[in-house]
């Protein structure tokens, strides 16, 4: 059914349910907005979603009476809300995630999407993000979409009729956009060194940010690699456009760049809209280790906040401040470990913007052990590559201080001495 305005359309929903939202750049403003301009008539509403761009009002003090967040992962928009106690944070991989909706752990009340138009036959596609959010709008009661011009159509899991959608909106709202810092000296440095381990027909995963950015940008001289991940951005444009990435040595879906969700620039999104080489899928799809070991010579590039001496990994806290999330980290990992030929990689640079070691004798008091000692093998910063695959505790220690800044390997040999003695 169209209705003709947001408010309309969130009239929907009632107090005492449960609310999901569109993911990343697919989240649906207008009808977020509309919502939140509900307050005084709603209680007791409770939101989920992994990350999303753009405002998210529905965490602001003034509302905390009628709202309440629970999130899959934190963003800068609600990261706040999280710290000061106003949302909450659910600890989970991402490859689990849908079944919580379809095995009725976590019921949907209502959905809010954005979709592409329907086609000639009544079909939408959830665009850039598949994500957990089929899953969501497979097991809401109720739909309400933004039916939005600018929003890709995407070939894969994400189809939808417009018969199933209980009201809807048509908006022409440009998607967000992601804002890329320049690659410094030490990420291009860290880029190099992955791209030397990185062999032509590889598979490769990696998320958003610099240092991936980094790597795609040295792999002009690379042949036949393959993307299976979690998300992707602008950077493989060009290397597809070059024939670089052909996913033709792939075994789950040749010859397809498969993914559960997609952030970048207009550029991105008009590369995708109606490309029968993408494939967005579901993340109980992507994200599942068994999947995910079937192609060969898996490239996993992952990040941490900091990285104890014995090899943990916290990548979703600060101390004990939630930061993000657990997210498809560990998924990957494990996928990439068991895949023939594979490498888990752990990028990062030696110190924070600040100054502050990310390689330290223990993590912070307080920190989430986001990736265990057990499950991590290379560690690349701007000294140097390690594999950690083997080693012992002592030799695990000295294998990273030998890639920390300079400046701390003093202190990092010893609290390694220590705590481990010889």
């Amino acid at each position: 059914m169209k209705c003709a305005t947001a408010a309309q359309a969130v009239s929907i929903v009632q107090s005492h349910q449960r609310v999901f939202i569109h993911s990343v750049a697919m989240a649906p403003q207008f009808l977020i907005d509309a919502l939140v301009e509900r307050e005084s008539e709603l209680s007791d509403i409770e939101l989920v979603h992994v990350h999303t761009e753009g405002s998210a009002p529905y965490v602001n003090a003034n509302h905390n009476e009628t709202f309440f967040h629970n999130a899959f992962f934190v963003g800068k928009n609600v990261r706040q809300a999280v710290q000061a106690g106003r949302a909450d944070y659910i600890p989970m991989f991402l490859s689990e995630m849908p079944g919580l909706f379809r095995d009725g752990s976590m019921p949907i009340d209502v959905a809010l999407i954005t979709v592409s138009p329907p086609d000639q036959h009544g079909y939408c596609s959830l665009g850039s993000s598949v994500d957990i959010s089929l899953g969501a709008v497979e097991s809401a009661t109720k739909i309400i979409a933004e039916v939005n011009t600018s929003a890709p159509r995407t070939h894969g899991d994400g189809v939808i009729h417009i018969s199933q959608i209980d009201c809807w909106i048509e908006v022409d709202r440009p998607l967000h956009e992601a804002k890329w810092k320049e690659i410094g000296e030490k990420e291009t440095k860290i880029g190099k060194l992955i791209a030397e381990m990185i062999e032509d027909g590889s598979t490769l995963q990696m998320g958003i940010g610099n240092i991936p950015n980094a790597v795609l940008n040295e792999l002009g001289q690379h042949r036949r690699l393959g993307i299976h991940t979690e998300m992707f951005s602008d950077g493989i444009i060009p290397l597809v456009e070059k024939g670089i990435i052909t996913g033709e040595e792939k075994k789950v879906l040749p010859h397809k760049i498969t993914a559960s969700f997609a952030m970048g620039t207009r550029k991105l999104y008009d590369f995708m809209n109606d490309n029968p080489m993408i494939m967005m899928k579901d993340a109980s799809f992507t994200n599942d280790t068994a999947i995910i070991r079937k192609n060969p010579k898996v490239i996993a590039i992952n990040s941490a906040i900091e990285m104890d001496l014995s090899g943990q990994v916290c990548a979703d806290t600060i101390g004990s401040r939630q930061f993000s999330g657990v997210g498809g980290q560990m998924d990957f990992i494990r996928g990439a470990s068991l895949s023939e030929g594979g490498k888990p990689i752990f990028a990062f640079t030696s110190r924070t913007a600040k100054g502050v070691s990310k390689i330290v004798p223990m993590l912070a008091e307080g920190a989430g052990v986001t990736t265990t000692r057990a499950h991590v093998h290379y560690v690349v910063t701007e000294y140097g590559v390690v594999n950690l695959r083997g080693k012992n505790l002592r030799q695990r220690a000295a294998a990273l201080t030998s890639i920390a800044h300079p400046d701390d390997r003093e202190h990092l040999e010893r609290a390694t001495f220590d705590r481990f003695g010889r």
